[in-house]
């Protein structure tokens, strides 16, 4: 049986860590030993994090997930229309459809069929069934606390944070962490839902709503899900690196960090899709057009060269990091060992704590139970 026995990880190694696999400390840039210490008061900063900053640019050679996002959406939003033109009258769409009308990514492992045209109403009484094109209705009860969004004078989405809710039933907790996330991102990208909300008031928000909904089919996952979702994420494939770290016993990263005092030579400012600043480590997740496109291959490899002459470890997250719990295991490893360097204290597990269990033990810590 696995020891899930935390480790207690300092400044010195616990003599009982495994021994890690090939090539995992070849990230270590020059001047830097296995008995390093953390950087000096003086090379450290006690900073907070910047203001969101804009998603990276597209390349050529491999098209951004906003791109792609608004195709879906432009697909969707014409069989939308002909449906509600069909039906003589203006249609609120919600689940997945409402997801892609708002440019949503749309999590992994739903258990409803994404290309279908999913309709709701507060009740059977109202609800809408269309024949041809076909429709799939569905009752949402809170309904009427919804802000729902005009997309044009025949289409409706359900409000995203009720969407949310909604789809909390259909989905498992990790992804609802991870749409949770993308929610966040794409109400702060969009003025009309910001309304001038700073990206922690949109998570205030967030939370403040969800909590203040009446009770609902999952309502019990929402509430866990809520204290694990984070503002600042610009992918899924982020999303799911934080949670890796998170359930290895991390502590918690600050997403999209903007350096203080690091910009690129145009003076763009450089961010980081993961930071512990205390400790100056951080973890990029790399998608392949960062493999595949020379210019921005070129740009990471002056950003991070940048980022070493100030002392930063920078981690490199792909695809193949997340594929399974081993190699989620490997990379929480790798940045846990980091941070142990620099001086963080914290208790890094063997295996993933599932997030429901860490949910309880947070619970059971904050009233004193044992």
């Amino acid at each position: 049986m696995a020891n899930k026995r935390p480790l207690r990880y300092g400044g010195v190694m616990n003599s009982g860590f495994p021994t890690p696999p090939p090539g995992v400390f070849d990230d270590e840039p020059p001047g830097w030993t296995n008995n390093a210490a953390a950087p000096s008061a003086a090379s450290t900063h006690a900073v907070k994090p910047e203001p969101y900053s804009p998603p990276r640019m597209a390349t050529p050679t491999a098209p951004a997930m906003s791109e792609t996002l608004t195709q879906r959406k432009r697909e969707m939003l014409k069989r939308c229309t002909d449906a509600a033109q069909q039906l003589g009258k203006p249609v609120l769409f919600g689940m997945t459809t409402s997801l892609i009308l708002q440019s949503v990514p749309l999590p992994k492992d739903c258990d409803i069929d994404p290309a279908e045209l999913h309709t709701v109403s507060d009740s059977h009484r109202t609800r809408i069934r269309a024949i041809v094109p076909p429709t799939t209705p569905h009752i949402w009860k809170p309904l009427s606390d919804a802000h729902n969004v005009r997309i044009n004078k025949h289409v409706y989405a359900l409000d995203l944070i009720h969407t949310w809710a909604q789809l909390a039933a259909h989905i498992s907790l990790e992804s609802l962490v991870i749409l949770g996330d993308a929610i966040l991102t794409a109400i702060a990208r969009k003025p009309g839902l910001a309304n001038g909300r700073t990206a922690d008031g949109i998570y205030q928000d967030f939370v403040r709503q969800v909590t203040g909904l009446p009770k609902f089919n999952a309502k019990s996952k929402c509430m866990i899900a809520l204290a694990f979702i984070t503002p600042r994420v610009d992918s899924p494939m982020e999303s799911k690196t934080r949670i890796a770290t998170t359930k290895y016993g991390l502590p918690r990263a600050v997403t999209n960090y903007t350096v203080p005092g690091a910009t690129f030579s145009n003076g763009e400012p450089i961010t980081l899709d993961l930071a512990w600043p205390e400790f100056r480590v951080a973890i990029e997740y790399d998608g392949d057009h960062h493999r595949t496109d020379k210019a921005q291959w070129r740009r990471d490899n002056d950003k991070r060269e940048l980022l070493r002459h100030h002392h930063w470890i920078v981690l490199i997250a792909t695809a193949a990091n997340m594929a399974d719990e081993p190699s989620q295991a490997e990379l929480a490893y790798r940045a846990g060992r980091q941070l142990a360097l620099r001086g963080a204290v914290f208790d890094f597990t063997l295996t993933a704590t599932p997030l429901n269990e860490l949910a309880r033990r947070k619970r059971r810590k904050s009233t004193g139970a044992h």
